[in-house]
């Protein structure tokens, strides 16, 4: 099995106990400070992670390259209000209608690289995009 492949089952994995684990704890508080408190959780443990890994050195290289830090600031807002609304969403409803509405990030991270970098999309991916997007509609309004 490639590395590809096992990274993004964990992360999916990982990602449906962010789900199950943000319900529970929103239960009696707010989705945005909730989002607050996850992200600093997240932010200590990935530095913790380069660090472990003997990497802290590399952060120079962003703050030397303007446009990727740019980049990667941009990408950390689009996280931030990701979750956020993530967050608003599996403490209003269902964490069976929210996820499968989220998972529709799928579809359009498809779109975009096709648009955006030329990733060709072939027939038979088309049609299983089509289908996600049907299933994700299906599974959470049905």
């Amino acid at each position: 099995m490639s590395a590809w492949l096992i990274y993004a089952l964990l992360s999916a994995i990982t990602a449906a106990c962010v789900a199950i684990l943000g319900k529970v704890g929103l239960q009696h508080l707010d989705a945005n400070t909730a989002t607050a408190i996850r992200s600093i959780v997240m932010a200590v443990f990935l530095v913790g992670v380069v660090v472990v890994q003997g990497k802290l050195n590399l952060i120079n290289t962003f703050f030397n390259d303007k446009k990727a830090l740019l980049i990667i600031a941009l990408s950390g807002v689009a996280g931030a209000l990701s979750w956020l609304f993530y967050f608003m969403a599996i403490k209003e409803g269902k964490v069976s209608q929210v996820a499968p509405i989220d998972k529709l990030s799928v579809v359009f991270a498809v779109i975009f690289a096709a648009i955006i970098f030329g990733e060709k999309i072939s027939f038979l991916s088309a049609i299983g995009v089509a289908m996600i997007a049907a299933g994700a509609i299906l599974v959470a309004l049905f």
